[in-house]
Order: C-alpha cells, then sequence, then structure tokens
C-alpha cells in the first residue's frame, strides 16, 4: 500500500488539492502499478511561520517582499 505524504504551506485551496490528490495518486497507479484502491495520500499543511529556508520563515520572507524588500 502506497502511502504519499505531502507537506505544503497553508493557503491552497481545496480543489488545488484535490486535484494534487488525484494526480499522485495517478502517478502512484502508473509508477508502480499499485491498486487504486491502495493508494493513500496525507497532505499536512503548515502555517508560513513555521517553515523557514536558509533560516528565514515563509512569513518573514512574505512580509519583506510585500514591504518592497527583495528576495534573499
Amino acid at each position: 500500500m502506497p502511502i504519499i505524504d505531502v507537506t505544503l504551506l497553508e493557503g491552497r485551496t481545496p480543489e488545488k488539492k484535490t486535484a494534487l490528490i488525484r494526480e499522485l495518486t495517478d502517478a502512484a497507479v502508473r509508477a508502480i502499478d499499485a491498486p487504486i484502491q491502495s493508494v493513500r495520500v496525507i497532505i499536512r499543511e503548515v502555517p508560513p511561520e513555521h517553515f523557514a529556508a536558509a533560516g528565514v520563515s515563509k512569513a518573514d520572507e512574505r512580509a519583506k517582499l510585500a514591504s518592497g524588500g527583495e528576495k534573499g
């Protein structure tokens, strides 16, 4: 049973998440011949202040961009 675990920043629409689930499921079926009924997809959403790259949270990065600053 393939389990696909995805972590995303919050903010995508339910329609976008549904599309992602469908595409990931179809990819697993095609790639490893998994029966569609056995594919599991878990989406974990995290707030931007809980996700960082290079020591800067996405919330801080977005705030800097919104205030006219450059992306670091």
